[in-house]
Parts: C-alpha cells; sequence; structure tokens
C-alpha cells in the first residue's frame, strides 16, 4: 500500500476551508485514509504565529565561531600551550589561565581579529570562543597577557620555536629537505613613548607605513607551501645589509638542528632569498662561503643592457604554474663573481605597475595645471 499527503480545499457558503488528507492506493485504487480538518487560512496562519512564538527566541546574538574554532584547533593538535609550559614551568595557582594558553591565544587573535591586548577582552566577547576553550573573559586582562610574555625568555622563546617546529613536522609530515630564508620586516601599532620594546623601532617600512614603528624578522620556511618553522627578529632600524650575516649564521645552524633532530634524510637543501636591500659584496662573500644555494635580487639600473632584449628573448617558464611569465638567462659578473642572472617579466605585474604610474601621473598632472592656473592669477604669496 503506497502512501501520501495532500491538501485539500472545501468551498462551503463562499468560504475556504483546508483539510489534510492522507491518499492511499488500496487494491490498485486510490482510497482515503484519513481526513485532518485544518480550518480556514487565517486558522492556519495562528498556528503557525503560535508555533513560531513557541520555537523563535525573543532575541539572538551572532558571535564569530568558524574561524577562531579552526585555529584554536591547530593549536590544540600541536599542542601549543603544552609545548610553552613545558618550557617555562607549570601554571601559577593565582592566574587565571598559564602562560602557555595566554600565549596561544595572543596567537589566535593574530590570525584571526588582530587587535590589542588591552581590546583582547572585549574581542573575546564577540566569538563564541569561550564555549570551546572554556576561557571566560573575565581572566583575559591585558595586564595577564604582559605578564605571560614576559614569562619566557629569548633563550626560551628559540626553544619553544624549535619544539612547535618539530611537532609540525611530525603532525603534518612536512618536507624539511629543501627550506629557503627570507627577511622582510613588518610594521606594529606599539606606542612611539612605550620604551618597554625597543625591537621596535623606525625604519624602511617594506609596508611604506612610515608612521610606525618596525621589526626586522629572518625565517625559514619550507619550500613547499611557505611554511615558516623558525624565526630571527632583530631591531627594525637595523638595514637588512647589516642583519643579513647574522641572520645567516643564527638561523642556518638552527635548521640544521632542526633537521638532524627531526631525522631528515641527508642534508636539507637551503635556499637563501633576498633582495636588493641585502647586496654588498661582503653579504655576497658571506652566503657564497656557506655553499648555500641563494636567489637575490639586483637593480635593474645594474643591468640596462638586459632590458633592451626583444620580448622574443623570453620564454614561457611554466605556464600552468605561473601563467604568462617569462624569462630570459644570462651571465654576468655581479659584486666581483660571475653569476647566473635571469631576467623575469610578469604582465601581471607589468599592468599593476601601469596603473599605478598612471595613477601618480595623473595626480602630479592634476597639481601642475592647479599650479599654472594660480601662476596666471597672478596671486602668488611670496
Amino acid at each position: 500500500m503506497m502512501c501520501g499527503m495532500a491538501l485539500y480545499k472545501k468551498t462551503v457558503n463562499g468560504n475556504v476551508y483546508w483539510y489534510l488528507r492522507e491518499m492511499a492506493r488500496v487494491d490498485g485504487k486510490p482510497k482515503m485514509v484519513s481526513e485532518r480538518y485544518l480550518g480556514s487560512a487565517k486558522d492556519i496562519e495562528k498556528l503557525l504565529d503560535a508555533k513560531e512564538a513557541v520555537s523563535v527566541p525573543e532575541r539572538t546574538k551572532h558571535l564569530g565561531f568558524g574561524d577562531s574554532a579552526a585555529v584554536w584547533g591547530i593549536l590544540a593538535r600541536l599542542d601549543v600551550a603544552g609545548i610553552i609550559e613545558g618550557v617555562v614551568g607549570p601554571r601559577r595557582k593565582d592566574a587565571g589561565a598559564s602562560v602557555g594558553t595566554y600565549l596561544a591565544l595572543a596567537a589566535l587573535n593574530r590570525v584571526v581579529a588582530p587587535t590589542s591586548k588591552l581590546g583582547f577582552a572585549d574581542w573575546w566577547k564577540t566569538a563564541a570562543a569561550d564555549r570551546f576553550t572554556k576561557i571566560p573573559a573575565s581572566v583575559l586582562d591585558h595586564r595577564r597577557f604582559w605578564d605571560a610574555m614576559h614569562a619566557l625568555s629569548l633563550e626560551q622563546l628559540a626553544v619553544v620555536e624549535e619544539r612547535i617546529a618539530l611537532a609540525m613536522v611530525a603532525e603534518f609530515n612536512l618536507d624539511i629537505s629543501a627550506l629557503a630564508l627570507d627577511m622582510t620586516n613588518f610594521a606594529t601599532y606599539i606606542d612611539s613613548a612605550n620604551e618597554s620594546a625597543p625591537i621596535a623601532q623606525r625604519g624602511n617600512a617594506k609596508q611604506k607605513r612610515t608612521d610606525l614603528r618596525l621589526i626586522g624578522l629572518g625565517l625559514v620556511i619550507t619550500r613547499d607551501g611557505g611554511i615558516p618553522l623558525l624565526a630571527h627578529a632583530y631591531p627594525g632600524n637595523k638595514p637588512d645589509v647589516t642583519q643579513f650575516p647574522v641572520m645567516i649564521d643564527a638561523l642556518g645552524a638552527r635548521h640544521l638542528k632542526l633537521a638532524e633532530t627531526a631525522g631528515a634524510p641527508g642534508d636539507p637543501e637551503v635556499t637563501v632569498v633576498f633582495d636588493a636591500g641585502q647586496n654588498s659584496t661582503t653579504n655576497f662573500s658571506c652566503v657564497t662561503d656557506t655553499h648555500l644555494a641563494f636567489v637575490g635580487s639586483i637593480p635593474p639600473s645594474h643591468v640596462t643592457d638586459l632590458l633592451q632584449l626583444p620580448a622574443t628573448d623570453r620564454a614561457i617558464v611554466d605556464g600552468d604554474r605561473f601563467g604568462g611569465l617569462t624569462a630570459a638567462e644570462t651571465r654576468r659578473v655581479v659584486y666581483g663573481t660571475e653569476r647566473r642572472v635571469i631576467l623575469t617579466h610578469s604582465p601581471t605585474l607589468h599592468e599593476k605597475q601601469v596603473a599605478g604610474f598612471t595613477q601618480t601621473l595623473t595626480k602630479a598632472q592634476a597639481k601642475l595645471a592647479k599650479l599654472t592656473e594660480t601662476l596666471a592669477r597672478g596671486k602668488t604669496r611670496r
């Protein structure tokens, strides 16, 4: 017997009434098995309103969940808080949370919605993270974060970093047979009058934020995926060119230790990546003496003849991976040694540069036009 439900309309004295009928096929013929009276359209509306009044809450609150849960899940898988506590010691009895937990929460915030430690508790109230971390906003005073950061010395920080890197290698099966070293800096919002963070200094900001204090950073990253493993921080007012040898020595030794501890087969292949900011005869000699592979950058003004090459001299590098990127390879003497030199051209970057140049040119022309108009009126100030 096959059954089905359907709405059925009856009109009585010009009024429409609705019924819910259950139909079934009995002995091969359709037959009504049951019928329920629903009432008029108004009656049905009242029933729905009553149901919604019971099921719909009086008010709702929207909290962020997915991003916080995803990041916290990764931190938990790597046992970041536990690793930190294993280095700095157990939690104080009067502390709302352990040092490891506070620093893990700081990392969570940096990934999801970077804010100051002063504003952390307010941000925490906008997320649902307290549901799965079991950490209330009441213990997230900014001073607790500062205490946690002060509890970790630079030497302990290096140990924590290496242990987390080992956990990442083990948990995600990272390939550390090929690594890259890179240098950069990033702007911070540390107040100019704050003397508690001497590493944050004014310098040549790669983000063009000349109004903010900078921190320099050298990184060891996996060649596959660019996952950072080890870091070396330095004051933002130190030119990259002076920090380059220090970074090579510091991170070079640490990455070899990491590879040995992780049980990587053979010596990992390391490529040092640097831009023109690190260029000097001393630095080129330094990286050459380490026998590490390296990729650097030289200003176009040093190889003006290469800029005259016709586009037909360049070939597509890898259409699937890099689109229309083309390159031409040759050899040149760079900082006293003949080296392999590759000239590249990116259509995408070219279009962006043209757009940026056009925008700058338009602004300059507008200013010149305004100046010309002012001079023509003869009303300039002396």
